[in-house]
Order: C-alpha cells, then structure tokens, then sequence
C-alpha cells in the first residue's frame, strides 16, 4: 500500500441521488486519497521509520500519487472524498483560511445531514466526505493542522505537532452553479436493545486480548443477523485504531459519553485515544461461513503487519465456527461471547 497500491471503491445509491451533493467524477466530485512518503537523497522511495513506534511519518505528502497537488475547480461547490491512505499519520483536514465545510459522509456512507466542520480527523483508513463552496477566481488551501491524539506520551513522536498543505483547489474565473445539498440525507439506526451479545477488545503493544494473529485461530463466532455491542480499548499511551471487516458500526458512547456530531455516522474504522473505552453497536446482516473468517485489527499498518488482528467468522444460527488447522495439525474452535445482562442470547433462542 506504502508503494501505491491503494484506492476507492465508490458506491451511490438512492439516498445519494437525491442528496443534491455535487456527482460528476473528476469535476465536482473527486477522490483525495493522502499518504505521506519518504525518499531518499537520490529520490528512491524508502519506508524506514527510525524506530518510531507507530511506523513511519514521512516528510513527504501525496495526493492522489501527486506531489503538490492541485485541482481546478469549475463548478461552486465541490466535493471531495477524503481517504487516510498513510500506514502511521493522523490527519487533521481543514482550510488555510478557516472556512467551514459540510461533512456530508463518513466511512460506511451518508450522515443523516449535512454537519457544518471546520476540521475533520482521520485516522489511517478513515473516511470522510466534505463539500467546501469556493468563490471564482481564488484559491484554497486544503491543510492538515496539529491532530488531537488524546493523552499520548511524547505527542510529537506520533505527528502531533505537525502541520503541512495537501491539496490546493484553484477555482475558475466563472464557475457553474452547484445545488444547494439536501438537509436530510440518509436515514439509519441501531438500538442497543437489539444487542443480543457483547464482546471486548483490549489493544496492548501488538495484541489485541493478549493474543497476536494466528491464521489458524478464530478468535469469535458471530450468528448472522444477531446485533452486539464491541467495547474497544487501546490500553497504551501511543496511538491505535480499531478497524473491522464486513460491517458498519456506529459508536454508541466514547468512555461514557455520546460521541461527538461527526463521529455519530456509520464507520468501520475508529481512532482509539489512549485509556479510553468505545462502545461500537453493529449487525451482522450478510455472508455467513463457519471457515472463511474476516478479520479485526489495527489501521496503523505496522501494528497490524507486527500481529495486531484477529479473526472472527459468521454463522447461520445453530451453526459452529469451523475447525481451522493449525501450524502444529491441531484445530481451533472459537471462545463463546458473553450475553448481554438482561438481554436474549439470539443465538439460543428459536
């Protein structure tokens, strides 16, 4: 991925449709995928981090494979789909100027409205949508300021002093006009009274519960259609993040409290601030196989290359996780979750 291998699948339905947010690929519509490089004297790409816990934070910013990016912007408003394509950086996107802008989307789609920002922050695999209204004639200047990571040690060490341009938008002498964007653009939910199973995840070094990845262990066994609740926690005081295959989540409460307004959408991946605990609620709606697992892990790539991920398969109810073999010939089943207090195990009931 460091190399280049990284990029979008982009996804619209009727919700998008009628969104009035700007649509036309390549115009008003535009794929910002960010990483930062290292190189070389000579110019040679290099991915040696000195050491850095986290991995590496290159001194070299990219968008879209282009340094010093640009883009031309012809129409009023225009939309960009921001992606953390680095292994290690937290971004923290705003504009030069302070402008607002309307978060429109994050990871697993649409928020219900539109969610006036002047910053957002994403963590390595993160998404966000944004729409920035321009005037003809100026520019504008994307920037990543100074991340809040929550109570690291030794904040600079991870990029929390950090604060550089990414993309310049150059907006024409006469630009067309965009439609205003819809105040109501998607409609979800998902009630914690639906949980049937709670689960929790501790992030520690290179483990998550004291296990690095075995490819021959599942670690949990989901019953399709149950909902849970999985009650994340990074027990270091460096960064994590916490991403997991096959679903969408919403985070129902970061230490105890409601998650702030642009964290409230549907997401796959989530920062993890040091010494915190996030409530994540999420349904398990498609794809059962008790051998084919999926996996949950850390986004900061070297954590996840160094063993930070585990796997987790989806069955149909009455269904067991399949015997995966192991290294040694043996099998390993899955632990059970633990119910919900009060709340009907789903899996045990007709």
């Amino acid at each position: 991925m460091y190399r280049g291998l990284a990029g979008m699948f982009i996804l619209d339905d009727e919700d998008t449709a009628a969104s009035g947010l700007p649509s036309e690929y390549g115009v008003d519509d535009i794929p910002v995928i960010v990483q930062d490089k290292q190189f070389t004297e000579d110019g040679q790409l290099t991915l040696q981090n000195d050491g850095n816990e986290i991995g590496l934070l290159g001194s070299t910013v990219m968008v879209n494979g282009t340094i010093g990016a640009h883009h031309k912007v012809t129409t009023e408003k225009v939309r960009l789909r921001l992606l953390n394509g680095s292994t290690a950086r937290i971004y923290n996107f705003g504009f030069e100027d302070g402008r607002p802008f309307q978060l429109v989307a994050t990871d697993g789609g649409l928020l219900r409205s539109p969610l006036e920002q002047r910053n957002i922050q994403l963590s390595p695999g993160e998404r966000a949508e944004i729409v920035v209204a321009v005037e003809p004639g100026t520019t504008a200047m994307l920037r990543s300021s100074e991340p809040d990571l929550g109570a690291v040690a030794a904040p600079f060490a991870f990029g929390a002093n950090d604060s550089f341009d990414v993309l310049e938008l150059r907006a024409a002498g006469e630009l067309a006009p965009s439609s205003a964007v819809s105040p109501t653009l998607s409609d979800f939910g998902t009630d914690e009274f639906d949980a049937s199973v709670t689960r929790s995840f501790e992030l520690e070094g290179r483990k998550i519960n004291g296990r690095t990845m075995d490819m021959g262990r599942i670690d949990e066994t989901v019953t399709l259609g149950a909902t849970e609740v999985w009650e994340v926690r990074n027990k270091n005081l460096f960064p994590h993040n916490f991403h997991i295959h096959d679903v969408q989540f919403q985070i129902l409460s970061i230490d105890g409290e409601a998650p702030p307004a642009h964290l409230a959408g549907r997401k796959d991946t989530v920062y993890l601030s040091p010494q915190k605990t996030y409530r994540l609620i999420m349904t398990f709606e498609d794809y059962a196989d008790p051998q084919l697992p999926y996996m949950f892990h850390c986004h900061l790539l070297l954590h996840e290359d160094e063993g930070m991920m585990g796997q987790f398969v989806v069955v149909e109810p009455g269904q067991s996780a399949g015997a995966i073999p192991t290294n040694d010939g043996g099998a390993h089943h899955a632990p059970s979750a633990h119910p919900l207090p009060g709340v009907r195990d789903i899996r045990h009931d007709a």
